[in-house]
């Protein structure tokens, strides 16, 4: 499974971004997408996911601000991210679980997103 990521940038707080993940590869075996971010010094947090379902979670940090959603014509999901707020910035990393007898995680190559005050 390959990631692509993309999407993020420099906004000022209250403003808006989307980024997007593209997977390509074995994607029928991927159960599982998502975000996680990492800000400096921090470990890295699951930010929201979604199942081949269509299920989602979120960090309660970003309910209410965030959605993540799918295309699968495109095999993309995008995480519309509103009212951002200086602790949002951080490193953003696209996530595909394959669950395959065991878990394998792959990360995207991760996408910064810069919120100033």
């Amino acid at each position: 499974v390959q990631l692509q990521a993309s999407g993020g940038g420099l906004v000022q707080a209250g403003g808006s971004l989307r980024l997007s993940c593209a997977a390509s590869g074995r994607i029928y075996s991927i159960s599982v997408m998502g975000w996680y971010r990492q800000a400096p010094g921090k470990q890295r947090d699951l930010v929201a996911r979604i199942t081949k379902g269509g299920s989602t979670n979120y960090a309660d940090s970003v309910k209410g601000r965030f959605t993540i959603s799918r295309d699968n014509a495109k095999n993309t999901i995008y995480l519309q991210m509103n009212n951002l707020k200086p602790e949002d910035t951080a490193v953003y990393y696209c996530n595909a679980l394959v669950l395959d007898g065991a878990a394998y995680n792959y990360w995207g190559q991760g996408t910064e997103v810069t919120v100033s005050s």
